[in-house]
Order: structure tokens, then sequence, then C-alpha cells
């Protein structure tokens, strides 16, 4: 029997659905849908056209997405690179469709109203924003959009870094947020895939989705041996990412921020609350 889609990784709801669906759901109608490109620094994505609900996601800027309806000011959607579904504002998603020829790699920099450092900033951009560089100018990047962003703060938007551990890392100190994947606040699954992204990789968004897809699974004994570093050790709704064979970093709700610890510290406070490791991934 086939299992059920995922609705965060299907866009299917009773009235309307995805083509791409049609004959695996039942829809009163199914649409193609239209490319849309996030044109703001970062877009909120929630699993209800409802702001006050829980945020599940965020879009960065320059990102690109398949919107199926646009309604009372919200597009239903779904990212191009993670397949999440979600609302998030409609003028937060453009029509026009640029061609990102960089990547901001800083963990934020200010796009600038002109090539010069004081400057004053226009919109701070998040690590990983795709972005069109139309030419260089006294140092800094012209953007397409009309804002100047230091070229160190960029890198061709095919380069790919080396560990993606290092990338984590830069994070510490990051205050936890649910659904967040930015410098502003990010949760651990999402911590997961930012970093992930940087060397190339397109996780899913979720910590269920990442044991299940990313790497092979590894076995750790009961004394905590065997895991290295980039393994992902995984627990029933969180995730974090070993920095070597003891430690672990991850942003988790108990301190509220983005931090490393001993695996045992964190092994035995979570097992406390009921939870205990279901997993470890090497990717």
């Amino acid at each position: 029997m086939d299992q059920p889609l995922d609705p965060r990784r299907h866009a299917f709801r009773e009235d309307l659905a995805d083509a791409r669906l049609q004959g695996r759901v039942a829809a009163a109608r199914f649409v193609e849908g239209r490319p849309g490109q996030v044109r703001v620094a970062i877009a909120p994505v929630f699993g209800t056209p409802d702001a006050g609900t829980a945020l599940t996601t965020q879009l960065l800027f320059g990102e690109t997405v398949r919107v199926f309806e646009e309604s009372d000011g919200w597009a239903w959607l779904q990212g191009d690179a993670d397949g999440y579904v979600g609302y998030a504002p409609a003028a937060a998603i453009g029509r026009e469709i640029g061609t990102p020829t960089h990547r901001l790699s800083a963990l934020s920099a200010p796009a600038l109203a002109r090539p010069a450092l004081k400057s004053p900033p226009l919109v701070d951009l998040p690590m990983g924003a795709r972005l069109t560089v139309e030419r260089e100018e006294n140092g800094f990047a012209v953007l397409a959009i009309g804002a100047f962003v230091p070229m160190q703060h960029l890198v061709p938007v095919d380069a790919r870094a080396a560990d993606f551990v290092a990338i984590a890392e830069q994070f510490l100190g990051a205050p936890y947020l649910w659904g967040g994947r930015t410098r502003a606040g990010l949760d651990c699954s999402g911590l997961v895939q930012v970093a992930m992204q940087a060397t190339g990789i397109s996780p899913p968004r979720d910590s269920d989705m990442q044991q299940a897809e990313v790497g092979s699974a590894i076995d750790v004994s009961d004394n905590l041996a065997g895991p290295r570093r980039g393994d992902l050790v995984f627990w029933r709704g969180h995730v974090g990412i070993m920095t070597d064979a003891a430690h672990m970093l991850h942003a988790n709700a108990h301190h509220m921020r983005v931090v490393v610890e001993p695996l045992a510290e964190a092994v035995a406070r979570i097992k406390a609350t009921g939870n205990e490791i279901i997993g470890v991934r090497r990717p």
C-alpha cells in the first residue's frame, strides 16, 4: 500500500492541488502553479494563511518557489530547494525570475545604498541569499536590485564550502527560533539545512525528514562511542551536529540559542524529559 503523501512536501488540499499530484490525491481543482522568487530578505512561511500561527520555515532572498494560489494577501507555495509547502505573504514573492550569480557567504550583510563604507544600509541580507551581481564597483558588488554589497561577503552561486560543520559553528550564540533559518533566529533542523546548503547539499527541512534521508545510519554504543565530526544525532523532534567525538552543536530550546556542549550532558538532560536518541546519521 502506498504511504500517504506528506502535506509538508506535497501541495494538496481538498479544493486545490499541484497538477503533478493528479491521480495521487483527490482535489476539486488541479493547477500547474507559476514560478516565483523571494524578493525580501526573509519571507516567513506558515502552515496556514495566518501570521498568528506557528512559523514553519523561512524563505531567503532570491530563493525560487512555485505558487499555486494567491488569495487575501497570501501565496500558497512550495520551495524549489527543499519542496516545503506553506503560506507566505504574497508581497514577498516576485513574479519576475532573476538568475542568481552569487550567494551571501557571511552570516548576514547589509545591502547598502551606495558603493561606500559609510553608505546607509537598505536591507540586511541573510547567509544563503541568492543575488544577481551586475558588475563590481570600488570593491562592491552592484546588485540587480540597485544595492551594493562588499565582494568579500559573496561567493559564486555554485561555490561549495568544504565543511558544513564549520559553517554551522559560525552560528554559535544565535537565538533559537522555531522555523528560523538565519542568524536572527533558527531551529535545530534549520541550522543543519542552512549549513549543508553552503556545501552544495540541499537536505530536507525537518529533523524527521533529515533522519530518513541524510547520509547513512551508524551504530553508537551505550557509552556514546562511535560518533565523529559531522555526524547528526537525532531525538524525536530534534537534531544536533557532532563537532568532534564528544561534543555536539545544536540550536535548542533549553539554552534558547545555538551552543556546543558535551554529547553526554545533552543526552542525560534530554533523557530526563523522556526523549532518547533514535538514530545517528553520517552525511
